[in-house]
């Protein structure tokens, strides 16, 4: 099976650093395969299928205190869970310079519709979807300072999400679908 570990609040503002060549070893000492790294912000996607998915997460994140002495969170999503979320994306939606979006992948204890309440969402300005294991948020750059986006910082809700951009998010289904062939 092709998985994605997204890790939270690494390499971010100089506070936890974690170089990817050594992550990648760290992966591949745990008998993972075909271990890829994308970018510095901690997406690895790898293939196991020996491990019960619900054990990889804690695995992965007492092997990053071992290696890092970092106490980080570990997210897993299959190709299956991430397709998903991909399937739902409008291919609209960019990160550049007129338009902010994001993927804000929820911990599971989390992920239901429901947390869409605890959010300040301005829908004049944002365009919010809920769909299982993530929040798809978008917004025009020149509303960035309105958006209720700018008030998650700092929530209970931000602290069980990670975030990736949509261009981050595409390139990592990209490359499992590339795992997975």
């Amino acid at each position: 099976m092709v998985y994605i570990a997204l890790l939270r609040g690494i390499n971010v503002g100089g506070n936890n650093k974690i170089d990817m060549k050594q992550l990648k070893l760290t992966f591949e000492e745990l008998h993972l395969a075909n271990v890829k790294t994308y970018i510095n912000t901690g997406n690895i996607i790898f293939t196991d299928d020996s491990h019960p998915v619900q054990e990889l997460s804690g695995m992965l994140e007492a092997a990053i205190e071992r290696d890092f002495g970092l106490s980080i969170k570990v997210m897993i999503r299959s190709i299956d869970e991430i397709k998903v979320i991909m399937e739902e994306l409008p291919e609209s939606w960019t990160n550049d310079t007129a338009m902010k979006s994001d993927v804000l992948y929820l911990w599971d204890e989390i992920n239901n519709e429901s947390v869409l309440e605890q959010l300040l969402i301005k829908p004049d300005i944002d365009r919010v979807i809920y769909v299982n294991g993530a929040i798809l948020w978008s917004y025009d750059r020149e509303n960035a300072n309105k958006s209720g986006m700018n008030k998650i910082i700092g929530t209970k809700v931000y602290r069980k999400v990670t975030v990736r951009n949509v261009n981050t998010a595409r390139k990592i289904y990209e490359l499992m679908l590339a795992a997975e062939s």
